[in-house]
């Protein structure tokens, strides 16, 4: 099983945020062989466990693409709530702000949490998609630090005294959920040089 992806191909990576994107290409560094461009794409809001979302998301973006896509989810998962808000922490979020995600909590003694990523690559229309996940563990705590990237003001990953918002780029960007996943997503690809043979690893899986 063989997906080729000519070499100095782009691939689409399903984002509205730059400062995302710049992320991402920071952190996959050369290693990549493709090159990746942002296109914003409204896709349906799907639930379900976050593999399931992840696969849903892929396959339709790479219809509406045409081509080679790469769909970004992230979760943020609390032990005490059954790994809700999980998915759906965007909403949470939202509503709630990071001072509310920590008030949700306020009735447990358990704070862990841990944020999961998950990258899913399809080489196109009906074409397999693969996942690459990365996981973070850590603890929710009242916000601290610039407020400029989600809620990441109060998570504080394990080994740590900062949250992901007080913790320097070059730091939480070599321990961060998106870190691993991405990490994993790249040296598949190295791996396979831009031709997708397929051994399925841990961090990989093929659906």
């Amino acid at each position: 099983f063989i997906m080729a992806v000519p070499a100095g191909r782009s691939v689409v990576f399903v984002t509205g945020n730059a400062k995302k994107l710049e992320e991402v290409i920071q952190i996959l560094g050369n290693q990549f062989p493709y090159k990746l461009v942002s296109k914003k794409i409204d896709l349906p809001e799907y639930q379900g466990e976050p593999d399931e979302i992840s696969i849903q998301k892929c396959k339709e973006a790479a219809k509406e693409i045409d081509g080679p896509v790469i769909v970004e989810d992230t979760c943020l998962c609390f032990n005490a709530l059954g790994g809700l808000p999980g998915p759906y922490i965007k909403w949470f979020l939202d509503k709630l702000k990071p001072e509310g995600l920590y008030k949700l909590l306020a009735g447990f003694e358990d704070k862990s949490a841990w944020a999961l990523c998950t990258f899913a690559f399809s080489a196109g229309r009906d074409e397999p998609v693969q996942l690459f996940r990365g996981r973070t563990e850590g603890k929710i705590v009242e916000p601290r630090g610039p407020r400029d990237f989600g809620w990441d003001p109060c998570f504080q990953p394990d080994g740590y005294d900062k949250t992901y918002a007080e913790l320097p780029k070059d730091v939480k960007n070599s321990i961060s959920h998106r870190y691993r996943a991405l990490a994993a997503m790249s040296e598949h690809f190295s791996q396979t040089n831009g031709t997708m043979h397929t051994p399925v690893t841990d961090s990989s899986q093929m659906y």
